[in-house]
């Protein structure tokens, strides 16, 4: 009997969309409408739930779901019994200390008896007792950022991806508490089924895919030692004969970063025809 698993997933926010993006990549197919809340995998014996990132943790914890996406910084400030699976690469952010622009405070041990407002009190309480520093922090679901110009804070500690929106409101960054990003995660201590076993083994194809294209190129036989130490392949490229006894056609997967430097010596080796294509999935 094969087990059914449910998967708990953003339903709106910066996670929302890449982590259904990354489902599709990795071959879930399912049909989801603005106020869906379960939704069914196509030919799978998975139930998708959307909820509110801040909850995914709980539900997995709880085992209402088996796996589950949310942020490093979700899970941190809810002391959830998760385990981190695999680190998704999107939704990358820092949770940062800031002060405003005429603060005269230059570093995090000038915190001392500061308020500090922040959607994270309890990760920044952890951060601010390990240093031995003794502040107030002042929880804020929203608007963290003009805490001080209200007179409620006299410094922030909040979520950034750019630092823009810090600079607009006259904050000054002094350091950074957590370094968070989507994450997969699962209940600390159950057991994997074997249907979330496939589905993990899916996603980690389908994130490896991401960064790597496919080459394909025609080449003289006598240029084929050289083309290989430009790019080896996961292994090995494969090497195709054709028609014309002198010819082979060279199959490569390389890192997507390297193929702006790849080209031009692929070319000066030889190599013709060039194709460079993307990647759904990658097991290696």
């Amino acid at each position: 009997m094969i087990d059914s698993i449910r998967i708990a997933l953003p339903n709106k926010g910066r996670l929302e969309q890449p982590a259904t993006e990354l489902l599709r990549q990795a071959g879930f197919q399912f049909e989801r409408t603005p106020r869906s809340l379960t939704v069914p995998v196509r030919d799978a014996p998975i139930e998708l739930l959307f909820v509110r990132t801040k909850d995914v943790a709980e539900l997995v914890a709880d085992g209402v779901a088996e796996l589950g996406v949310t942020g490093v910084d979700l899970t941190r400030e809810d002391g959830s019994a998760v385990n981190t699976v695999s680190e998704l690469g999107f939704g990358r952010c820092r949770l940062v200390a800031a002060v405003p622009d005429l603060s005269p405070i230059t570093a995090i041990e000038e915190f001392e008896g500061l308020r500090v407002a922040t959607s994270h009190p309890r990760t920044v309480e952890r951060f601010f007792a390990d240093k031995g520093i003794a502040i107030t922090s002042v929880p804020l679901n929203g608007s963290v950022e003009v805490a001080p110009k209200l007179g409620i804070a006299d410094a922030v500690a909040d979520l950034v991806s750019s630092g823009s929106t810090m600079l607009i409101n006259g904050l000054r960054p002094i350091t950074t508490l957590l370094e968070s990003q989507a994450i997969l995660i699962e209940p600390l201590e159950a057991e994997r089924s074997a249907t979330a076993t496939r589905v993990v083994t899916m996603l980690d194809a389908a994130m490896a895919a991401r960064n790597r294209r496919y080459v394909v190129m025609n080449a003289p036989k006598t240029a084929i030692d050289e083309i290989e130490s430009i790019i080896p392949g996961i292994e090995a490229p494969t090497v195709v004969p054709l028609t014309h006894d002198d010819m082979v056609a060279v199959h490569s997967v390389v890192e997507s970063s390297d193929v702006w430097h790849l080209l031009p010596r692929l070319k000066e080796a030889g190599a013709s025809g060039i194709l460079v294509l993307p990647i759904q999935q990658v097991i290696a």
